[in-house]
């Protein structure tokens, strides 16, 4: 049993990197992916809490990509050097996002409310602030009840408070991570939004970009469409992935090891990092 797509407090998870290796043991997996948002801060943490144990690390990544209409996010598994090209590049978008969340208080302070910096950062057990922070912000200051509110009234697409995040195009995430020794892998490539029609040809596109890979169980995809998504990937010569994107407490939807329909991702599905 494997999970391939997780997140810790260096992005938006609610655990720390040895905490979620712990519970990865505790819950009986043979290997785990750390996979935060544009950042591999956490990797070192992990790897040394596992080492002389029997739990695999895949050092990984998630990376926001240019799409449109919907969201394309692309996991590196498999990272060997993740403190070159890739690191650099990280810490310009760090930045980016920084200026974003600005700009997302500058509006919630003209609507009158009093909510600082400070309340936001409060919200999270790293540097990396993002919107599930200033929704528990929200949450706190009892301006909303709850954090699904606060996307559903403000922070979710389309939203007074979103703004879409700078990304980067594709053959350039997938150079990032090739020049770290990894893999790119589409998570979740339901997100983009597109029919089943158009995915298979869409799908062939950014294999030409060089994707190897495709992140097939995932929980937003049940397992009629889970099966669907192997099917495309051998059609296209695409390898298969697997997880449950787990984020601890922040998602409380999901579990640690589970994915498509609660079904667990089986230790084949490693091959490719082996």
């Amino acid at each position: 049993m494997i999970d391939l797509h997780t997140h810790t407090t260096c992005s938006d998870g609610t655990l720390s990197p040895a905490e979620l290796v712990r519970k990865a043991v505790d819950t009986g997996l043979s290997a785990l992916a750390v996979t935060d948002h544009d950042t591999t801060d956490g990797l070192d943490e992990a790897l040394e809490e596992a080492r002389g144990g029997s739990l695999r690390i895949i050092p990984g990544i998630e990376i926001e990509v240019q799409f449109h209409p919907g969201e394309f996010h692309l996991l590196g598994l498999g990272l060997s050097d993740w403190k070159g090209p890739l690191a650099v590049a990280m810490e310009e978008i760090k930045q980016r996002r920084h200026e974003r969340n600005l700009w997302i208080l500058d509006r919630m302070r003209e609507e009158g409310w009093d909510i600082s910096y400070e309340d936001v950062r409060n919200q999270a057990d790293s540097d990396l602030i993002a919107r599930p922070h200033f929704a528990a912000a929200l949450v706190e200051k009892r301006i909303v009840r709850n954090t699904k509110q606060a996307f559903e009234k403000y922070l979710a697409t389309g939203r007074p408070f979103y703004t879409r995040k700078e990304a980067l195009p594709l053959d350039e995430a997938v150079g990032l991570i090739k020049s770290a020794g990894g893999r790119p892998v589409i998570a979740h490539p339901l997100s983009l939004y597109l029919s089943w029609g158009k995915l298979p040809a869409k799908l062939e596109e950014f294999r030409e970009i060089g994707l190897e890979g495709l992140e097939a169980f995932h929980p937003g995809a049940n397992k009629r469409k889970a099966e669907r998504l192997v099917q495309l990937a051998d059609k296209l010569g695409l390898f298969v992935t697997g997880g449950s994107d787990y984020h601890g407490d922040m998602r409380k939807d999901r579990q640690l090891g589970k994915s498509s329909d609660g079904r667990t991702v089986p230790d084949e599905y490693l091959a490719p990092f082996l």
